[in-house]
C-alpha cells in the first residue's frame, strides 16, 4: 500500500472517530461509520469474553447452583487450588455476569478483595472462611441474575482514535454524559490498550463527576483486585465502573449535588493552581489533622472541599489531608443515632448502624478516595482528596439529624461502668456485648482496652470472627477492611477511634449468619 493511501486511511479514521464521538457509537454503527469488525452484523450475538486457562474455573463460578458452590470449591481446594485463584475466578465471573450494573452483584465484587485480605489474617482451614462466604454470595447472585445467558460484558471493539483536542478522560466523560454505553465502552477499550495505571487515571476523570458511594468504591475495589486477577484483566475489571457511570448518569446530571460538584472541582483546581503542582511534602502535626477533620465534619460540603484544596496548595502532604477525611467520616459512625422506625428493613432494626448506614458508606468512600489518591497521578490525587472532603460533609448534611450535637462513642456513662483493666476480661465482655447487640457497651470496652495500651491484634481477631460469620447486609467484609487499613495508616493518637467504630458496627450486625458459613465450617471441621 502506498504512503498516500496510508495517509488517506489515517485521515479517514480520524474523521470517523470524531464523528462517532459526536453522534454516538450506536448511531454510527447504523450509518456504517465504524470499522467492519464492529458492524459486520448488528444482530450477531456478542462474542463472550474468554479467560484462557482460568475459563473452566470462571465458568464453574457462574454455572454452579449457589447452594452447591461451597462444596465444589472445597473440593477444588483439597485438589490444590489456592484461595487467590478461587477469588480471581470469582471476580472475573462476577464482572462478566454483572458488568457493574447489578446492586448485589457489584457489592459482592467489592467484597472479594477484602475477603481475600481477611484470609491472610487467619490460619489453617479458617483462612478459607471469609472467601467461601463471599463466593457463596457471588454464585448465588449470579444464578438469581440468570447465569451465563444474561452476561453483561462481552468483547468490545476499541474506538479507532480520540476526538480532536480531547484527552482520553475527557472523551470518556463526554460519552458518559451522552449516556452512550457503546461509545463509552469503545473509548475505554482504546484507553486500556496502554498501561493499566494510565487507563485508571483516565477513568478517574469520569468517576470524579459525582460522588455516590458505589461510584467511588467500585473503581478502587476493582483496582485492588488486580493484585489477585492480574494486570492483564485490568480492562475487564475497570470497565464495570464505565458502565455504572453511564447507567447512573441520568441521576448524577440531574441531581443538584452532582451539578454543584461538576462546577466546584475545576473551580478549586484552578483557583489553587493545583494542576501541574507536585504533591507537597509538608508534614502536619496531630493538632492540625484533628482541626482539619473538625472543619470537614462540621462545615458545608463547599467549605470542606475548599479547606482540603487550600491545604494541598499550601504543600501539606496528601496523606495528612486524607487522614483528616477518614477521621471526619469515622465521626459519622461514632455519633449516628441509628436507623429510625421508618428506616427499619429486614436485618436492619431500629438503632442499627451496619450495612448501608451513613457512617459505613462514608468511611468506605473516604477509604476509597484515599487509596485512589495514593496510586493516581498528581491531578487526580488532588481531585480525589477534594471530593473526599466534600462527600463526608455532604453525607452529614443530607443524612439529617443533629450530628454536631450527638455525642461520639464511647459514652461517658458507659466508660464509668467499666471497672476491669484486664485485657482478657475486657475482650470477653466486648464479645458478650456484641452478641447482645449492645453497641454502646461494645464501644466503651474497646475504647478502654486501647486506652490502657493493650495490643490491637486480639481486638482484630475478635472482630474478624464476626466479620466472617455475619451477613452484614453486604458490607461486613468491606468495612472490616476499611478499618484495618485506616488503623494501620493512622497516627497512634487517632487510630483507636477506628476500632471503636468497628466494635459498634459489629455489635449492630450480629445475629444474622451469612449463607454458606455454617456449611463451610462443617465441611472444614472448624
Amino acid at each position: 500500500m502506498s504512503r498516500q493511501s496510508n495517509r488517506r486511511d489515517f485521515l479517514a479514521d480520524v474523521g470517523r472517530g470524531m464523528l462517532v464521538a459526536g453522534i454516538g457509537l450506536g448511531t454510527a454503527m447504523d450509518l456504517g461509520l465504524t470499522s467492519a469488525s464492529a458492524m459486520d452484523d448488528p444482530k450477531k450475538k456478542p462474542e463472550s469474553l474468554d479467560f484462557g486457562s482460568m475459563e473452566p474455573l470462571v465458568a464453574l463460578m457462574q454455572e454452579t447452583p449457589g447452594d452447591q458452590i461451597v462444596a465444589k470449591v472445597i473440593q477444588r481446594m483439597r485438589s490444590g487450588t489456592d484461595l487467590k485463584t478461587l477469588v480471581a475466578a470469582a471476580a472475573l465471573a462476577n464482572a462478566r455476569t454483572f458488568g457493574g450494573e447489578d446492586y448485589i452483584g457489584f457489592h459482592t465484587m467489592m467484597a472479594l478483595a477484602p475477603a481475600f485480605h481477611m484470609s491472610g489474617e487467619l490460619t489453617g482451614d479458617r483462612a478459607a472462611l471469609p472467601v467461601l462466604k463471599v463466593l457463596r454470595r457471588n454464585t448465588g447472585r449470579i444464578q438469581e441474575y440468570g447465569g451465563r445467558p444474561k452476561e453483561v460484558l462481552h468483547t468490545v471493539e476499541p474506538l479507532c482514535c480520540l476526538p480532536d483536542e480531547r484527552s482520553g478522560g475527557e472523551a470518556l466523560r463526554d460519552a458518559v454524559h451522552k449516556r452512550d454505553v457503546d461509545l463509552a465502552e469503545a473509548t475505554f477499550a482504546l484507553l486500556s490498550e496502554g498501561k493499566p495505571l494510565d487507563a485508571f487515571n483516565e477513568l478517574l476523570i469520569e468517576v470524579q463527576d459525582h460522588a455516590d458511594v458505589h461510584r467511588v468504591v467500585m473503581p478502587y475495589r476493582a483496582w485492588d483486585l488486580l493484585g489477585v486477577v492480574g494486570m492483564e484483566n485490568a480492562h475487564t475489571m475497570l470497565r464495570q465502573s464505565v458502565r455504572y457511570c453511564v447507567k447512573n448518569e441520568g441521576h448524577a446530571s440531574a441531581n443538584p449535588d452532582g451539578k454543584r460538584m461538576r462546577a466546584l472541582l475545576p473551580k478549586l483546581l484552578d483557583q489553587y493552581k493545583l494542576v501541574g503542582k507536585p504533591r507537597g511534602q509538608r508534614a502536619a502535626e496531630d493538632g492540625w489533622v484533628d482541626k482539619m477533620a473538625k472543619i470537614i465534619f462540621e462545615g458545608s460540603p463547599e467549605t470542606a472541599a475548599d479547606a482540603a484544596a487550600a491545604a494541598l496548595a499550601e504543600g501539606i502532604v496528601p496523606e495528612a489531608v486524607g487522614e483528616a477525611i477518614a477521621l471526619a467520616a469515622n465521626q459519622l459512625v461514632l455519633r449516628d443515632a441509628g436507623r429510625t422506625k421508618r428506616e427499619v428493613q429486614p436485618g436492619k432494626p431500629e438503632g442499627s448502624v451496619h450495612g448501608d448506614s451513613i457512617g459505613v458508606h462514608a468511611c468506605d468512600s473516604a477509604n476509597a478516595w484515599r487509596n485512589m489518591a495514593r496510586v493516581a497521578n498528581d491531578r487526580n490525587a488532588y481531585a480525589c482528596l477534594i471530593l473526599g472532603a466534600y462527600q463526608v460533609a455532604r453525607d452529614r448534611v443530607e443524612r439529617g439529624g443533629d450530628f454536631l450535637h450527638w455525642q461520639p462513642r464511647p459514652l461517658h456513662e458507659q466508660l464509668e461502668a467499666i471497672k476491669s483493666s484486664d485485657p482478657s476480661t475486657l475482650l470477653a465482655d466486648a464479645e458478650s456485648a456484641i452478641k447482645a447487640n449492645d453497641q454502646a457497651r461494645a464501644c466503651a470496652l474497646i475504647h478502654r482496652y486501647g486506652e490502657l495500651g493493650h495490643g490491637a491484634r486480639p481486638v482484630f481477631d475478635l472482630m474478624i470472627k464476626f466479620a466472617t460469620s455475619e451477613d452484614g447486609a453486604l458490607h461486613a467484609e468491606k468495612y472490616y477492611r476499611t478499618v484495618s487499613e485506616e488503623f494501620a495508616s493512622a497516627r497512634p493518637s487517632f487510630r483507636w477511634r477506628q476500632l471503636v467504630a468497628l466494635a459498634r458496627v459489629t455489635a449492630s450486625e450480629y445475629g444474622k449468619t451469612a449463607p454458606g458459613y455454617e456449611e463451610a465450617c462443617r465441611m472444614l471441621s472448624v
